[in-house]
């Protein structure tokens, strides 16, 4: 047994650090946050106020290197993962990442093979596979529920930016606009397509797809201007998937509803479900089944086991479910052995994914994976 707890440094203080991170790490008590960083020195330290962390610092570096520190967790712009996530692994330590660690799959995939190498523990911040409704549902499905899955339909879609006045963040407004930037399926899409890989429990064999820019003038958060901003703002593509059954994904931030907007059905042989992650009338989560002799869907009370301790349907789900993801990570850590999901593996596969999707939109054809090791160039944010 682990006298001591588990010694966390985060970087990053935006508001998904303020929102999820940060009060994940600090609901267990195994752990505790002892430094944060941020390139701006002034908000890493009122951070650290805030949270009452010892230590909040600009120099990022020195947190990773520190060695007094088990675990790193990142929740950085999308375009910093890939160096620091590496640097922490280089440095022996466990790691939390955002999404996506990489935008070429082929990089999450040798830091997978690193870490591994390393014996260090990697989580992607696929926070919808650890909501207590998507934990139950896999819980069913490994009961034989669904049985032989046949069709699986995923979503994660809300209208967080159908105003084109909401200052737009994680682009690059610098990039050429003749071309279609991936936006919403890689920031959107990423987490229902690890929820669809998990629940099937199979590779896709193939897929196609489509994209489109609905709004094309938007504000943008780093000019603080209206641009021509040529990115999906919507997508959908379809999959085959290897054990024979086929699925769709659509993703947007132009649809009418609220965030985080997930809702991921599986059919199959026995049974379905529905799993919907909208928070609406203060409920994070609801889950439905069906059955070839009951054929309309009721909803299921989620058990309380499937919650992180303290937590309840009516808890907001930035909290909620990252709770169950940072709870879950501790455990593999403290239990030692195989047990490790959510990790940069599936991370890899799921980028791999999207690459795959990219190349179809781009090309206008199926595309068949696993991809044979090139990749379209991606924008540097």
């Amino acid at each position: 047994m682990r006298e001591s707890k588990l010694r966390i440094g985060s970087l990053g203080a935006g508001k998904w650090a303020e929102f999820a991170h940060i009060p994940g790490w600090q609901r267990d008590p195994r752990c505790e946050i002892v430094a944060i960083a941020d390139p701006i020195a002034e908000r890493a330290r009122d951070f650290a106020g805030q949270f009452d962390i010892p230590l909040g610092t600009d120099d990022w570096r020195a947190v990773i290197d520190d060695p007094a520190i088990d675990v790193i967790d990142i929740a950085t712009p999308s375009h910093t993962h890939y160096e620091l996530a590496s640097a922490a692994i280089a440095a022996g330590k466990h790691v939390l990442c955002e999404k996506p660690v990489a935008f070429d799959f082929r990089q999450t995939a040798a830091l997978a093979r690193e870490a591994r190498e390393r014996g260090v523990k990697t989580k992607l911040g696929f926070t919808f596979r650890y909501s207590p409704g998507v934990q139950y549902a896999k819980s069913l499905i490994d009961e034989g529920f669904v049985g032989r899955p046949f069709i699986f339909n995923g979503y994660e879609q809300n209208s967080q930016w159908l105003d084109p006045q909401e200052p737009l963040r994680q682009i690059d407004h610098t990039a050429d606009q003749s071309r279609l930037q991936t936006s919403s399926l890689e920031g959107y899409g990423a987490p229902i397509i690890d929820i669809g890989h998990w629940w099937v429990g199979a590779d896709y064999t193939r897929v196609v797809g489509t994209m489109r820019n609905f709004i094309p003038e938007r504000m943008v958060r780093a000019t603080g201007t209206m641009m021509r901003i040529n990115i999906d703002d919507g997508d959908i593509f379809l999959g085959e998937y290897a054990n024979g059954a086929i699925g769709s994904i659509q993703t947007s931030f132009v649809t009418v509803g609220n965030y985080p907007g997930i809702e991921a059905r599986l059919y199959g042989e026995r049974g379905a479900i529905i799993c919907r992650l909208v928070e609406e009338f203060g409920v994070a989560e609801t889950i439905k089944i069906a059955t070839p002799d009951a054929v309309e869907f009721k909803e299921l009370a989620i058990p309380q086991r499937f919650y992180p301790a303290g937590g309840h349907a009516r808890e907001s789900w930035r909290s909620l479910f990252y709770a169950n993801l940072i709870k879950d990570f501790i455990d593999e850590i403290l239990e030692g052995g195989d047990r490790n999901q959510g990790n940069f593996d599936d991370g890899a596969w799921v980028q791999e994914t999207i690459n795959a999707v990219e190349r179809s939109v781009h090309e206008r054809r199926w595309v068949d994976l696993p991809l044979d090791g090139t990749v379209a160039p991606r924008r540097a944010e």
